[in-house]
């Protein structure tokens, strides 16, 4: 009696598996193959380690259909336009200008189409510049191997973001900057200190006195003080001939702010 009631339960669970792979199964061979652009100088192999990756690697994947493209600034935005594509992996000899003048070209045009940065190594100014450019995800091929990249693949194609540990504190170490404005003379030499240009940047931006105390976590009088003492050094008597004289004078630029930076 016992094994009549177990028996059938035994073979419900067996049905259920099957059912659950037999859907598995069914869903990749009728899925949509990924359309990949591989945008490289080189696009034959890229080292790491001790194996080469090839595009050929991925075009060997039914969950890929994989077309090579030149680094063009012109090329990309090309192959964009004469077939559909649902990620670019840009493979660039060097990190230089031209290479995220491309990122941000196709970004611009095509924001629906992510981008991918593959390499061995990023340094911080590379991860900062590739996002900045329209970059979803970066991934090394030192740190990771072939089937790693087909999972980042997919899931920037699914709309999120691919970056390691250290490259998001990069990104987070950017949000929490103050922002700098370096105000200079005819000569191109600063008139002021590096606590006095955070200030006017933040001025610039539309912050009341209040605001900027708590984003440089000083007193109220302390940026008052700081405000009569450049208003003095520029010639200027209020807000808003500050804030026009930045605007003609000034040069925008990031700047971390460290506790105890000299006024």
């Amino acid at each position: 009696m016992h094994d009549d009631v177990v028996f059938p339960i035994e073979i419900g669970i067996v049905i259920r598996y099957l059912h659950i792979m037999a859907v598995f199964y069914v869903n990749r061979i009728f899925a949509v193959a990924a359309a990949v652009v591989v945008v490289d100088c080189s696009v034959c192999a890229v080292p790491y380690g001790n194996a080469v990756f090839s595009s050929g690697a991925l075009r060997r994947r039914p969950d890929f259909k994989v077309t090579a493209c030149e680094m063009n600034a012109d090329a990309i935005p090309r192959s964009v336009l004469a077939t559909r594509v649902d990620i670019i992996l840009l493979n660039p000899s060097h990190h230089d200008e031209a290479c995220f003048a491309g990122a941000r070209r196709v970004h611009l045009t095509h924001p629906q189409v992510p981008i991918i940065l593959l390499g061995e190594c990023y340094a911080r100014e590379i991860v900062v510049n590739a996002f900045r450019s329209g970059v979803r995800g970066i991934f090394c091929f030192a740190d990771a191997s072939l089937r790693e990249l087909c999972k980042c693949i997919h899931t920037v194609r699914d709309g999120q973001g691919w970056a390691s540990s250290e490259q998001m504190h990069y990104l987070l170490d950017l949000v929490c900057q103050v922002p700098s404005l370096r105000v200079i003379n005819d000569c191109g030499r600063s008139l002021l200190t590096p606590r006095e240009e955070q200030v006017v940047a933040l001025v610039a931006e539309g912050l009341s006195n209040r605001d900027v105390s708590r984003e440089l976590s000083l007193s109220e009088h302390t940026v008052k003080k700081y405000l009569f003492r450049i208003f003095d050094k520029l010639g200027v008597s209020n807000r808003v001939e500050l804030v026009l004289y930045a605007v003609n004078h000034g040069d925008s630029r990031p700047a971390e702010w460290i506790p105890g930076i000299p006024a």
